[in-house]
Order: C-alpha cells, then sequence, then structure tokens
C-alpha cells in the first residue's frame, strides 16, 4: 500500500510551509513517527514525523513552498524493513551503498588543445589594452599558462583599494520564517504612526534585591531570579494604569483587553522568535521567570509551537543581552506598544544633590501614535521606571519574602 503523506496545517492562517530541510533521502526505510523534514512556515520551524513506516519517496525539494493538504512525499507500507537495519530511534542512519555501475566502454581521447604561455584570452586582452597593461608582466594561471580574464582583472592597478583579495560572494534563500519577520517589520514601520520615548532607570534597588535573595531564590524554585521578572511585574503594573497601551487597532475599532499577555523577544536558530506569556497579570515573580525560562528553551531548541507565539498584547524586548546601549525597538503588530531594555552601565548620576555612581539601564518605549498619546506613552514608561527604582514598595507591597515565595 502507497500512503500519500500531506502537509498538515501548522495552525490558523497559515496556508503553506517550506521544506526546509529533509532529514532522510529517497528510497530509505523510515519507522513511524520518526522526524523525516524539518518545514518552516511564517511562524515556527516544525518538524514533520512519518505517518507509518516504509520506504519513502520524496516529492519536494528542499526549499520548495508547498501548500498545507499537498503531497510531500510517499511511503510503501509493504516494503519489508531492510535485514539488519538500525532502529531509526536508537541508532545512526546507515549510509547507503551503491551497486556498483557498469563500465562504459573507453571513449577515444580528444586532441588536447594547447596555448602559447601568457597569451591571454580574449576577455583578458581586452582589459589588458583599455588599461594599457603589457601581457608579458602578467602571470597566467590557466591552462599551459594562458592569462585569464581573473588574471588581468588583478593585474590592473587600482585607484584606491588593494587587489589581489578574496571577493567572492554567497547567496542563500532566505527561509519562510525569516522573510515573515522582514514583511511584519516593514509593515510595522509602514501602516503605524510609530514614535518612540526614552528614560533611564537607576537599578540600583533591583541589583540589592537580586543580590541578596538570588541565592536562596534559586535554591528555593530552581530558577534564576533575573531582570525579566521586575521589568514584567513593572509593565504589568504600567497596563493597569494606562490601558490604551494594552490595546489594538481593528479597522476602525479600539480593542483594548483586560488581560495582560506579554510577548518576549529570543533568539533562535531560525532568528527572531517571540513566545508569550499568558495572563502575566496573575503570575508570581517565581511563575515569570518559570515562564521565561521554559519558552527561551523551548525557541532555542526549535521546539515552540505557533500557538505559543500567537496573540500577545505587548511585548518586552532586551537588546542588552548583545550590548546595546539604545535602540528604537519596532512595534510587533497589531500591538500598539513595544518596550525595550539595554545595557546596564555603571554611570554618574545626581543624587541627593552629589554625584554618584550608579547602574543604569536606558529604556525605551515604541508606541502607535494613533491610539497613544504623547501623555500616555511618556506616563506608561515613567511608571515603569517609579517601579523599578521602588520595586519593594510598588511590586511587592512591601513584603519581599512573600512577594519571592521564601
Amino acid at each position: 500500500m502507497i500512503l500519500e503523506m500531506k502537509v498538515p496545517s501548522p495552525g490558523e492562517s497559515i496556508t503553506e510551509v517550506e521544506i526546509a530541510e529533509w532529514l532522510v533521502e529517497d528510497g530509505d526505510y523510515v519507522e513511524k513517527d520518526q522526524a523525516i523534514a524539518e518545514v518552516d512556515s511564517d511562524k515556527a520551524t516544525l518538524e514533520l514525523p512519518a505517518e507509518v513506516s516504509g520506504i519513502i519517496t520524496l516529492k519536494a525539494e528542499e526549499g520548495d513552498a508547498v501548500a498545507v493538504g499537498a503531497v510531500v512525499c510517499l511511503i510503501d507500507t509493504s516494503a519489508a524493513k531492510p535485514e539488519g537495519a538500525a532502529d531509526a530511534s536508537s541508532a545512526p542512519k546507515e549510509e547507503k551503498i551503491e551497486a556498483p555501475k557498469a563500465e562504459k566502454a573507453p571513449q577515444p581521447a580528444k586532441a588536447k588543445e594547447t596555448y602559447a604561455s601568457g597569451v591571454p584570452s580574449p576577455a583578458a586582452k581586452k582589459i589588458l589594452d583599455e588599461k594599457g597593461v603589457d601581457s608579458k608582466s602578467v602571470s597566467g594561471s590557466g591552462r599551459d599558462g594562458r592569462i585569464t580574464k581573473e588574471d588581468a582583472v588583478s593585474a590592473v592597478p587600482s585607484m584606491g583599494s588593494p587587489t589581489g583579495g578574496n571577493r567572492g560572494e554567497t547567496r542563500s534563500k532566505l527561509s519562510m520564517l525569516r522573510r515573515k519577520v522582514a514583511e511584519r517589520l516593514v509593515s510595522a514601520k509602514n501602516e503605524t504612526a510609530m514614535l518612540t520615548t526614552f528614560n533611564e532607570v537607576d537599578m540600583s534597588a533591583v541589583f540589592e534585591l537580586r543580590s541578596k535573595y538570588k541565592e536562596a531564590f534559586k535554591s528555593k524554585h530552581g530558577v534564576g531570579l533575573g531582570f525579566m521578572s521586575f521589568f514584567t511585574k513593572a509593565v504589568v503594573r504600567a497596563l493597569e494604569m494606562y490601558p490604551a497601551v494594552n490595546s489594538m487597532i481593528d479597522g476602525k475599532e479600539m480593542v483594548s483587553y483586560d488581560f495582560c499577555d506579554i510577548s518576549i523577544a529570543v533568539s533562535g536558530p531560525k532568528g527572531l522568535m517571540v513566545p508569550v506569556i499568558r495572563n502575566a497579570e496573575n503570575l508570581t515573580f517565581r511563575g515569570v521567570e518559570a515562564e521565561v525560562k521554559r519558552l527561551a528553551l523551548r525557541a532555542r531548541d526549535g521546539e515552540i509551537t505557533v500557538d505559543e507565539m500567537t496573540g500577545g498584547t505587548f511585548t518586552i524586548t532586551n537588546g542588552g543581552v548583545f550590548g546595546s546601549m539604545l535602540s528604537t525597538p519596532i512595534i510587533n503588530p497589531p500591538q500598539s506598544a513595544i518596550l525595550g531594555m539595554h545595557n546596564i552601565v555603571e554611570r554618574p548620576i545626581a543624587r541627593d544633590g552629589a554625584i554618584a555612581i550608579a547602574p543604569i539601564m536606558y529604556v525605551a518605549v515604541s508606541y502607535d501614535h494613533r491610539i497613544i498619546d504623547g501623555k500616555e506613552s511618556v506616563g506608561f514608561l515613567v511608571a515603569i521606571k517609579e517601579a523599578l527604582e521602588n520595586p519593594e514598595e510598588l511590586l511587592m507591597d512591601n513584603n519581599v519574602k512573600k512577594a519571592l515565595e521564601m
């Protein structure tokens, strides 16, 4: 029996995928549930498992865009498993051994063309003549010392940059995920009235709390007490104070949400991914840190699902992990705002009428001015600044041990 394997739907609104990589070869014996291919959608990279065991025949090439529901391979379930074949789930795939090919009858040798050493090809001669370079001064790298076009180009004196270095280039097709990210970023720039407001945060209070409780927190909960939990809690508080920031435009209507689904931008093996922390307003510090770690690991290992990246009412992106001092983050449509975190650097500040050194982070909020006014965007960012500079009172209700579940 021949089974036609079709592309399953990775999620709502996705109509096609791209074959990123075949994990098996044409004619291989595959086991049921064995991963046979990686496919890219516009939201994630997913593995395609074999539906049955048998001999596989591939019907699509790597890089092909295939519609959802289209046949990508055939599996002959009547084919017997080859003797001595290792289980695909427990042993590496054996190398295929090709049958010896029939020897071809010897062909009469062609007469070898010969060229005089130092004679330029027509293309090389034209270049040398145009630049006034004597062919006798050029060493030929072609057959029998013939001067090639590349030899002539290298021999022509440059008026600026030195010659002779490597000037190669490579071309590779962008993955469907990368192309979709590019489309969304351009769309966000072209279709929103995007502005950015900035502020700075003295992270001294957060540093003190982490220094005092991070070891006990990790020992008890199995996750580190990082900056994301403080920022997520501060964002949730600010969204509750400024609900317009937690809204989206849908045609001629503004949709506001009474929950906070926080998208976190993470770098995955296939590019930028934005998994979502659902109902962040109900999570504790431990809950936020555990969810951030879980989503980041799944994104890194290529296991993130479309559902885990769908939705989100506000996004947090942290360019500081790469050393960014300041940036203007791009809105993640259809959301209306995004918070950019940056690196923390000791800087001189004025404190109580004196100069002090403090760990300072610059923060930025990009927002859609169509529904968020300047007063709201600035007030929102100031609310985040206030919460981070006084976390014990504004984020922990003056009870640090209870907030951290110590």
